[in-house]
């Protein structure tokens, strides 16, 4: 188990081991189909940055820089279709470093890939920037995430179980 520093209350350094839950060595993996398509053998598959990553980086397959105005959309191919299993969705979303230093995001997040769907995964990016924003080949420019997705069927009834907040809604907490 791996150890870090931590700056307890006296302002000293202490080692804290990695909090991980007992018994789990690795996290579940599943495995998902992923097409390289023509044109994009340059460009990285998704990967995660860090150990703990939720999300993997997509990059972009321009094939030449793409400037978004303040203000406006790029729809920014990726490169790669997937295949998401049934049962699951792939979520296109910001990466935080975009959206904080640029204003960077995406238009539509989080993006759903469907189970269903076979086409190139593409990013909708919208500048909420002051500054105009390039997009290069290569360049990290969202986050993809799969997560399962329960099936739902609705069940039609008179009534709503009742709950501490009710029909509260927007707002309905305060500012």
């Amino acid at each position: 188990m791996q150890s870090q520093k931590n700056f307890g209350r006296s302002g000293t350094p202490e080692v804290v081991p990695e909090c991980r839950p007992a018994g789990i060595i690795f996290p579940m993996i599943l495995r998902v189909p992923i097409k390289r398509l023509q044109g994009a053998e340059d460009i990285p598959l998704p990967t995660y940055q860090s150990a703990d990553a939720v999300g993997m980086d997509l990059h972009a397959a321009v094939r030449a820089d793409e400037t978004i105005e303040p203000g406006g959309t790029a729809t920014i191919p990726c490169g790669i279709a997937v295949a998401v299993p049934p049962g699951y969705e792939a979520q296109v979303r910001p990466r935080s470093g975009l959206a904080a230093r640029n204003g960077v995001s995406i238009l539509n997040a989080p993006g759903t890939i469907d189970p269903d769907y076979r086409g190139e995964v593409k990013a909708i990016l919208v500048n909420h920037g002051k500054e105009p924003f390039t997009v290069r080949r290569g360049m990290r420019i969202a986050q993809i995430v799969i997560l399962p997705v329960p099936r739902v069927e609705w069940e039609e009834v008179r009534e709503l179980p009742p709950t501490g907040r009710g029909a509260g809604g927007f707002g309905h907490t305060g500012a």
